[in-house]
């Protein structure tokens, strides 16, 4: 299948192809420009001028999505579709496309899949033109969730760019495939790898996450390529059965070692690590070999170290608004060591250091040493403003090692043994002075932290 820009991708001549699957179903071309054609011209006649898009069915979000680009609206991608957020976020629009999902009363909306009932036969001879990439814009939303997220504006020229980047590197690997994806579409990882690329590509996608371990390993076959990232693959099991994918890709953050070995082991692959932003869109990717590989750039990708050896970088999409020097690159808060060959290593994030007591802590660092600990697998630290001072608090995922320790101990010794253990790396005001056990670390789909869920914890 011929690969396509997102300016020509409606113009395909693409007859029989199928673009989307689930269980039950498959769609196919025709379909899919039927759809965003009548889509299209209900949106055209709404009085708004950009559109929020909160579809689980990514089929559907697909429709939604080539429609507003159609109908010449701006696009929104609420980063998830609880009624707070979308309240919270209502400034950036005044249309909201769901699909039955969603219920508001904040503005206009139109639910999918819509009742057909115009006579087809009316634009048999309608075409769709070519898009103008630069006058299309999306909003994206950092995925924090202490308040209100920030906006991220794109347009599609910069998604294009760095589309083509992906082909250019995978394209080939992943010739004769098809998607399945773990993560959502309404962020940059999943817009990207589980429903632009493969729209492009001639690569069908499937319409409903993967929810759990058991059903990634069903689906793996060796013409199925998973979309995944650390908050899923961390939890894989041997079900009894091993899967055999074409490749797996993960983002949203590093891969621990025993994820990484045991996606190898239970998948049949060496996960492609993406490492990135909403706001820098991909910037390398490795594949984890022991704990020390190093991250590749993509080639297209100008990287420079700037303050506190934090990475600052120049790409064709990246937003110029961004750029914040002379020299038209973005700094990030990622320290980082630059090798040779446009390779580098994390050495973790100035955003995680703060003050106590006039003693500069790194999060990072405290999490490191917990996590070395026998008794500890995950951990998370965070700053809590107590009335008379900040402290630090922790949340733990314990091992067998670590759940009978605390058996034994009961809870208060425990968390002596663990606060003694933590003196011989850390000063004592950066030990944390609040614990709390979890069977598992809350994140999103996309392997983010829940911020606020985890501070509740402490509360």
């Amino acid at each position: 299948m011929p690969f396509n820009s997102l300016s020509s991708l409606l113009l395909a001549n693409r007859p029989g192809h199928k673009v989307a699957f689930s269980t039950n179903s498959q769609l196919d071309w025709e379909q899919f420009l039927d759809d965003i054609y009548s889509l299209s011209l209900l949106i055209k006649a709404q009085p708004c001028k950009a559109v929020a898009i909160c579809c689980e069915d990514s089929y559907l979000f697909s429709v939604a999505f080539f429609a507003c680009s159609y109908a010449a609206k701006k696009i929104v991608l609420p980063g998830n579709h609880q009624p707070a957020m979308l309240a919270a976020l209502s400034s950036h629009f005044d249309l909201l496309i769901a699909d039955g999902e969603v219920t508001t009363k904040i503005t206009a909306s139109i639910t999918l899949p819509l009742a057909l009932q115009e006579d087809k036969t009316e634009r048999l001879d309608f075409e769709f033109s070519e898009l103008d990439l630069n006058t299309t814009n999306i909003i994206l939303f950092t995925s924090g969730s202490t308040g209100t997220p920030k906006a991220i504006n794109k347009t599609l020229q910069m998604i294009d760019a760095e589309i083509h980047a992906l082909q250019k590197q995978w394209g080939q690997l992943l010739d004769g495939t098809s998607i399945v994806s773990t993560v959502s579409h309404q962020h940059i990882y999943g817009l990207l790898f589980r429903v632009l690329w493969p729209l492009c590509a001639g690569r069908a996608f499937i319409s409903h996450d993967l929810t759990y371990p058991e059903q990634v390993i069903k689906n793996g076959t060796p013409e199925q390529v998973l979309i995944s990232s650390p908050a899923l693959l961390k939890r894989l099991q041997n079900e009894g059965q091993l899967a055999n994918y074409r490749a797996v890709f993960s983002s949203g953050g590093p891969l621990s070692n025993d994820a990484a070995e045991s996606c190898n082991t239970l998948l049949n692959q060496t996960a492609i690590e993406v490492f990135g932003s909403t706001e820098t869109g991909g910037i390398a990717f490795r594949q984890q070999h022991d704990i020390d590989t190093p991250w590749q750039f993509f080639p297209d990708v100008q990287p420079k170290l700037m303050g506190q050896d934090c990475l600052a970088l120049r790409s064709p999409w990246l937003g110029k608004e961004l750029r914040k020097d002379a020299g038209g690159y973005y700094q990030t808060s990622d320290q980082c060591e630059l090798l040779n060959d446009h390779q580098f290593r994390l050495n973790g994030r100035i955003d995680r250091i703060v003050k106590i007591e006039e003693k500069r802590i790194s999060l990072q660092e405290v999490e490191k040493h917990l996590n070395e600990l026998d008794w500890i697998n995950e951990s998370v630290v965070l700053v809590l403003d107590e009335q008379h001072r900040i402290t630090l608090g922790a949340l733990l995922t314990l091992t067998e090692l670590g759940e009978q320790t605390q058996r034994t101990l009961g809870k208060g010794r425990f968390w002596i043994k663990l606060r003694h253990a933590l003196r011989e790396w850390i000063e004592p005001v950066g030990i944390p002075r609040h614990f709390r056990v979890a069977k598992e670390i809350p994140m999103n789909k996309q392997g983010k932290l829940l911020q606020q869920e985890i501070a509740e914890l402490f509360k």
